[in-house]
Protein backbone atom coordinates (compact mmCIF):
# COMPACT_ATOMS: atom_id res chain seq x y z
CA UNK A 1 0.00 0.00 0.00
CA UNK A 2 3.12 2.55 0.96
CA UNK A 3 4.31 1.51 -1.88
CA UNK A 4 1.49 2.51 -4.57
CA UNK A 5 1.30 5.69 -2.52
CA UNK A 6 4.65 7.24 -3.58
CA UNK A 7 4.49 5.64 -7.02
CA UNK A 8 1.27 7.98 -7.21
CA UNK A 9 3.07 10.78 -5.23
CA UNK A 10 5.80 10.11 -8.17
CA UNK A 11 3.67 10.33 -10.78
CA UNK A 12 1.96 13.16 -9.69
CA UNK A 13 5.05 15.14 -9.35
CA UNK A 14 6.16 13.87 -12.63
CA UNK A 15 2.87 15.28 -14.02
CA UNK A 16 3.36 18.78 -12.07
CA UNK A 17 7.20 19.02 -13.91
CA UNK A 18 5.80 18.52 -17.41
CA UNK A 19 3.03 20.98 -16.70
CA UNK A 20 5.89 23.47 -15.24
CA UNK A 21 7.76 22.61 -18.21
CA UNK A 22 5.26 23.00 -20.99
CA UNK A 23 4.11 26.43 -19.43
CA UNK A 24 7.86 27.77 -19.24
CA UNK A 25 7.66 26.68 -23.05
CA UNK A 26 4.32 28.33 -23.83
CA UNK A 27 5.44 31.48 -22.46
CA UNK A 28 9.13 31.12 -24.00
CA UNK A 29 7.61 30.90 -27.44
CA UNK A 30 5.26 34.24 -26.46
CA UNK A 31 7.72 35.94 -25.80
CA UNK A 32 10.02 34.94 -28.81
CA UNK A 33 6.71 35.76 -31.16
CA UNK A 34 6.23 39.28 -29.22
CA UNK A 35 10.31 40.59 -29.46
CA UNK A 36 10.42 43.76 -31.77
CA UNK A 37 13.29 41.74 -33.26
CA UNK A 38 11.14 38.36 -34.03
CA UNK A 39 8.67 40.77 -35.39
CA UNK A 40 11.09 42.40 -37.87
CA UNK A 41 12.41 39.64 -39.08
CA UNK A 42 10.26 39.92 -42.45
CA UNK A 43 10.74 43.25 -42.96
CA UNK A 44 12.94 42.85 -46.13
CA UNK A 45 10.74 40.03 -47.61
CA UNK A 46 7.44 42.16 -47.12
CA UNK A 47 6.78 45.46 -49.44
CA UNK A 48 6.36 49.01 -47.56
CA UNK A 49 3.46 50.72 -48.31
CA UNK A 50 4.77 54.73 -48.33
CA UNK A 51 1.45 56.72 -47.10
CA UNK A 52 0.82 59.75 -49.07
CA UNK A 53 -0.29 62.34 -46.76
CA UNK A 54 -2.87 64.58 -49.75
CA UNK A 55 -0.25 67.34 -48.88
CA UNK A 56 1.25 67.75 -52.24
CA UNK A 57 4.34 69.44 -50.87
CA UNK A 58 5.11 66.74 -48.43
CA UNK A 59 4.08 63.84 -50.49
CA UNK A 60 6.27 65.52 -53.42
CA UNK A 61 8.96 65.24 -51.02
CA UNK A 62 8.00 61.69 -50.02
CA UNK A 63 8.30 60.23 -53.41
CA UNK A 64 11.62 62.14 -54.29
CA UNK A 65 13.83 60.83 -51.43
CA UNK A 66 12.02 57.58 -50.96
CA UNK A 67 13.60 56.71 -54.16
CA UNK A 68 16.75 58.34 -53.12
CA UNK A 69 16.82 56.66 -49.37
CA UNK A 70 14.99 53.57 -49.36
CA UNK A 71 16.99 50.35 -49.90
CA UNK A 72 15.98 47.89 -47.72
CA UNK A 73 12.81 46.27 -49.09
CA UNK A 74 10.57 47.26 -51.80
CA UNK A 75 7.85 49.75 -51.60
CA UNK A 76 5.01 51.10 -53.18
CA UNK A 77 2.93 54.33 -52.59
CA UNK A 78 -0.70 54.07 -51.36
CA UNK A 79 -2.84 56.92 -50.47
CA UNK A 80 -4.59 57.55 -47.09
CA UNK A 81 -7.64 55.31 -48.05
CA UNK A 82 -5.47 52.49 -49.54
CA UNK A 83 -3.93 52.16 -45.57
CA UNK A 84 -7.14 51.75 -44.24
CA UNK A 85 -8.03 49.65 -46.45
CA UNK A 86 -4.62 47.11 -46.18
CA UNK A 87 -3.54 47.94 -42.96
CA UNK A 88 -4.62 45.10 -40.98
CA UNK A 89 -3.03 42.50 -43.61
CA UNK A 90 0.27 41.51 -42.29
CA UNK A 91 1.84 41.78 -45.73
CA UNK A 92 2.79 44.88 -45.62
CA UNK A 93 4.36 47.53 -43.27
CA UNK A 94 3.66 50.90 -43.64
CA UNK A 95 5.74 54.45 -43.66
CA UNK A 96 2.71 57.07 -42.58
CA UNK A 97 3.16 60.77 -41.77
CA UNK A 98 0.94 60.61 -38.91
CA UNK A 99 0.18 63.46 -35.96
CA UNK A 100 0.41 62.57 -32.61
CA UNK A 101 -1.19 64.31 -29.59
CA UNK A 102 0.24 63.72 -26.25
CA UNK A 103 -1.70 63.32 -22.69
CA UNK A 104 -2.77 67.04 -21.79
CA UNK A 105 -2.94 67.85 -25.50
CA UNK A 106 -5.86 69.70 -27.14
CA UNK A 107 -4.48 69.15 -30.12
CA UNK A 108 -1.92 66.87 -32.15
CA UNK A 109 1.30 69.44 -31.91
CA UNK A 110 3.63 67.17 -34.37
CA UNK A 111 3.48 65.12 -37.22
CA UNK A 112 5.74 61.83 -37.40
CA UNK A 113 7.19 59.88 -39.86
CA UNK A 114 6.17 56.20 -38.49
CA UNK A 115 7.02 52.59 -39.63
CA UNK A 116 4.76 50.35 -38.50
CA UNK A 117 3.76 47.18 -39.28
CA UNK A 118 0.41 45.55 -40.92
CA UNK A 119 -2.03 43.38 -39.05
CA UNK A 120 -5.62 42.22 -37.38
CA UNK A 121 -4.59 44.52 -34.33
CA UNK A 122 -4.95 47.72 -36.97
CA UNK A 123 -8.56 47.13 -36.99
CA UNK A 124 -8.87 48.94 -33.19
CA UNK A 125 -6.63 51.52 -34.63
CA UNK A 126 -2.44 52.85 -35.81
CA UNK A 127 -2.12 53.22 -32.14
CA UNK A 128 -2.56 49.23 -31.81
CA UNK A 129 0.01 48.61 -34.47
CA UNK A 130 3.54 47.57 -34.08
CA UNK A 131 5.31 50.23 -34.16
CA UNK A 132 9.04 50.36 -34.96
CA UNK A 133 10.00 53.86 -34.80
CA UNK A 134 8.56 57.15 -35.34
CA UNK A 135 10.84 60.33 -35.92
CA UNK A 136 9.17 63.75 -35.28
CA UNK A 137 9.35 65.84 -38.77
CA UNK A 138 7.05 69.17 -38.55
CA UNK A 139 4.45 70.65 -36.66
CA UNK A 140 1.33 69.64 -36.96
CA UNK A 141 0.13 72.83 -37.99
CA UNK A 142 2.37 73.07 -40.52
CA UNK A 143 6.17 73.11 -42.11
CA UNK A 144 8.62 75.75 -42.12
CA UNK A 145 9.98 74.11 -44.91
CA UNK A 146 12.91 73.31 -43.35
CA UNK A 147 11.22 69.81 -42.99
CA UNK A 148 11.58 69.11 -46.59
CA UNK A 149 15.62 69.54 -46.15
CA UNK A 150 15.90 67.16 -43.45
CA UNK A 151 13.30 64.22 -44.66
CA UNK A 152 15.80 62.05 -46.85
CA UNK A 153 17.85 62.24 -43.54
CA UNK A 154 14.67 60.79 -41.28
CA UNK A 155 14.31 58.30 -43.78
CA UNK A 156 17.88 57.42 -43.86
CA UNK A 157 17.54 57.01 -40.21
CA UNK A 158 14.53 55.06 -39.95
CA UNK A 159 15.86 52.77 -42.28
CA UNK A 160 19.26 52.53 -40.64
CA UNK A 161 17.73 51.87 -37.05
CA UNK A 162 15.84 49.52 -38.79
CA UNK A 163 18.14 47.26 -40.08
CA UNK A 164 20.36 47.21 -36.63
CA UNK A 165 16.96 46.82 -35.08
CA UNK A 166 16.63 43.50 -36.90
CA UNK A 167 19.93 41.86 -35.59
CA UNK A 168 19.35 43.66 -32.03
CA UNK A 169 16.82 43.32 -29.60
CA UNK A 170 18.91 46.10 -27.09
CA UNK A 171 18.84 48.31 -30.03
CA UNK A 172 15.00 47.71 -31.16
CA UNK A 173 14.09 48.89 -27.68
CA UNK A 174 16.66 51.80 -27.22
CA UNK A 175 16.12 53.95 -30.04
CA UNK A 176 17.39 57.25 -28.81
CA UNK A 177 20.58 56.10 -27.14
CA UNK A 178 21.41 54.31 -30.10
CA UNK A 179 21.16 57.76 -31.72
CA UNK A 180 23.07 59.47 -29.35
CA UNK A 181 26.44 56.93 -29.55
CA UNK A 182 26.82 58.06 -33.34
CA UNK A 183 27.56 61.74 -31.49
CA UNK A 184 29.84 60.05 -28.30
CA UNK A 185 31.58 57.84 -30.68
CA UNK A 186 32.53 59.70 -34.13
CA UNK A 187 31.56 63.59 -33.12
CA UNK A 188 34.37 64.96 -30.88
CA UNK A 189 36.58 66.20 -33.79
CA UNK A 190 33.08 67.67 -35.61
CA UNK A 191 32.10 71.37 -36.04
CA UNK A 192 28.53 71.80 -34.87
CA UNK A 193 26.11 74.48 -36.25
CA UNK A 194 23.05 75.57 -33.91
CA UNK A 195 20.76 77.73 -35.64
CA UNK A 196 19.92 80.38 -33.51
CA UNK A 197 16.11 79.66 -34.06
CA UNK A 198 16.74 76.07 -32.41
CA UNK A 199 17.91 77.69 -29.40
CA UNK A 200 15.77 77.81 -26.72
CA UNK A 201 15.23 81.14 -25.05
CA UNK A 202 16.04 79.93 -21.92
CA UNK A 203 19.65 79.56 -22.73
CA UNK A 204 21.31 82.64 -21.19
CA UNK A 205 24.53 84.48 -22.94
CA UNK A 206 26.30 83.10 -20.15
CA UNK A 207 25.04 79.73 -20.60
CA UNK A 208 27.00 80.66 -24.67
CA UNK A 209 29.98 81.59 -23.43
CA UNK A 210 30.59 78.94 -20.93
CA UNK A 211 29.47 76.04 -23.80
CA UNK A 212 30.31 77.39 -27.43
CA UNK A 213 33.74 77.26 -28.23
CA UNK A 214 35.85 77.30 -31.53
CA UNK A 215 34.21 74.12 -32.53
CA UNK A 216 30.58 74.92 -31.66
CA UNK A 217 29.00 77.87 -33.55
CA UNK A 218 25.72 80.01 -34.10
CA UNK A 219 23.87 80.45 -37.27
CA UNK A 220 20.79 81.08 -38.89
CA UNK A 221 18.58 78.23 -40.02
CA UNK A 222 19.54 79.13 -43.42
CA UNK A 223 23.09 78.91 -43.31
CA UNK A 224 22.42 75.77 -41.59
CA UNK A 225 20.21 74.86 -44.15
CA UNK A 226 22.68 75.35 -47.10
CA UNK A 227 25.86 73.82 -45.01
CA UNK A 228 24.05 70.98 -44.69
CA UNK A 229 22.72 70.84 -48.39
CA UNK A 230 26.25 71.53 -49.85
CA UNK A 231 27.19 68.55 -47.77
CA UNK A 232 29.70 70.26 -45.85
CA UNK A 233 32.88 68.06 -44.05
CA UNK A 234 32.99 66.93 -40.98
CA UNK A 235 30.03 69.69 -40.10
CA UNK A 236 27.00 68.41 -37.59
CA UNK A 237 23.84 71.18 -37.80
CA UNK A 238 20.67 71.32 -36.23
CA UNK A 239 17.02 70.89 -37.06
CA UNK A 240 14.26 70.91 -34.01
CA UNK A 241 10.57 69.87 -34.26
CA UNK A 242 8.17 71.47 -31.78
CA UNK A 243 4.41 72.60 -31.88
CA UNK A 244 3.13 75.68 -33.18
CA UNK A 245 1.57 76.48 -30.87
CA UNK A 246 2.90 74.26 -27.63
CA UNK A 247 1.34 73.44 -24.50
CA UNK A 248 2.88 74.01 -21.57
CA UNK A 249 3.49 70.76 -19.40
CA UNK A 250 2.47 68.64 -22.25
CA UNK A 251 3.73 69.08 -25.36
CA UNK A 252 7.65 68.20 -26.45
CA UNK A 253 10.49 69.47 -28.07
CA UNK A 254 12.28 67.18 -30.60
CA UNK A 255 16.39 68.26 -31.04
CA UNK A 256 18.21 66.38 -33.28
CA UNK A 257 21.79 66.99 -35.20
CA UNK A 258 22.45 65.74 -38.72
CA UNK A 259 25.76 64.99 -40.37
CA UNK A 260 25.96 67.37 -43.44
CA UNK A 261 28.46 65.20 -45.05
CA UNK A 262 27.01 61.60 -44.42
CA UNK A 263 23.33 62.39 -43.36
CA UNK A 264 23.46 60.69 -40.38
CA UNK A 265 21.43 61.31 -37.74
CA UNK A 266 23.80 62.20 -34.53
CA UNK A 267 22.22 63.38 -31.97
CA UNK A 268 18.66 63.31 -30.25
CA UNK A 269 17.01 64.43 -27.34
CA UNK A 270 13.81 65.57 -26.19
CA UNK A 271 12.26 67.92 -23.32
CA UNK A 272 8.85 68.86 -22.03
CA UNK A 273 7.75 71.89 -22.49
CA UNK A 274 7.49 74.31 -19.83
CA UNK A 275 7.75 77.97 -19.33
CA UNK A 276 10.91 77.92 -18.25
CA UNK A 277 12.51 75.23 -20.72
CA UNK A 278 10.76 76.81 -23.89
CA UNK A 279 11.29 75.53 -27.01
CA UNK A 280 14.35 74.34 -28.59
CA UNK A 281 18.29 73.44 -27.59
CA UNK A 282 18.79 74.12 -24.02
CA UNK A 283 21.74 74.47 -21.56
CA UNK A 284 21.57 70.97 -21.06
CA UNK A 285 21.80 70.27 -24.44
CA UNK A 286 24.89 72.41 -24.76
CA UNK A 287 26.75 70.78 -21.95
CA UNK A 288 25.87 67.26 -23.60
CA UNK A 289 27.37 68.67 -26.88
CA UNK A 290 30.43 70.33 -24.76
CA UNK A 291 31.33 67.50 -22.33
CA UNK A 292 33.06 65.16 -24.55
CA UNK A 293 34.76 67.20 -26.51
Amino acid sequence: MQCCLEEEKMSKKVVTLLCAALTCLCVWGQGKVNTRKYILSDFPDKITQVVLSGNEVLDSGLRQEIVNYWTLSPYEFCSLEEFEERKTQDLYYFLIPAESRFKGEEEPGVLFLTLVKGGPEAAEGIKEMHEIISLPLMAAMGGSGRELVYLGPIIQAILEFTQNAMQSEKIAYSMESWFNRNYLKEAKMKQIYLAKEDLSESVTEKDLQRYLDQDIHLCSDQEADEMFLKGRYHTLVSYTVAPFLPEEKASYCYKMLFDAESHRLFYFHKHKITSKTGVGFLTADLKRLAVTR
